[in-house]
């Protein structure tokens, strides 16, 4: 039978958060869903509605912390299947740098959306 391997070490911070990240995840889908698909349906959502829904302080912290978590489950996801894969050495250096750059412009470029969507700001 072929050996157990994940680059996944039990106990270590990355590990933790993934499995935090995606409790919450899907909490947050859930609630996206339900909001969204259920409360309001698809063709009757509009700019001025998500415009009302980011202006909730609860909403709006709840759709940021939804990116941040989203994002580091994701990257820290590909990373590591990255790894488990067998990158090694410079190229799994360079994997590393690029998936952080693409995290920070994700997460920056998604306060940005929230924030031109909500009337708090």
């Amino acid at each position: 039978m072929a050996e157990h391997y994940s680059s996944f070490n039990r106990g270590t911070w990355r590990w933790f958060l993934q499995r935090v990240t995606a409790v919450f995840l899907i909490g947050a889908l859930a609630f996206h869903f339900v909001m969204l698909h259920f409360v309001n349906h698809a063709a009757s959502i509009t700019f001025a509605g998500t415009e009302a829904r980011m202006g909730g302080i609860l909403y709006f912290t709840l759709m940021m912390t939804f990116l941040v978590t989203a994002a580091f489950h994701g990257i820290n996801g590909v990373y590591n299947a990255l790894v488990n894969m067998g990158l090694k050495g410079t190229q799994k250096k360079a994997v590393a740098a690029i998936l952080v750059v693409a995290g920070i412009a994700l997460i920056v470029q998604g306060t940005r959306v929230a924030i031109a969507m909500s009337p708090m700001f």
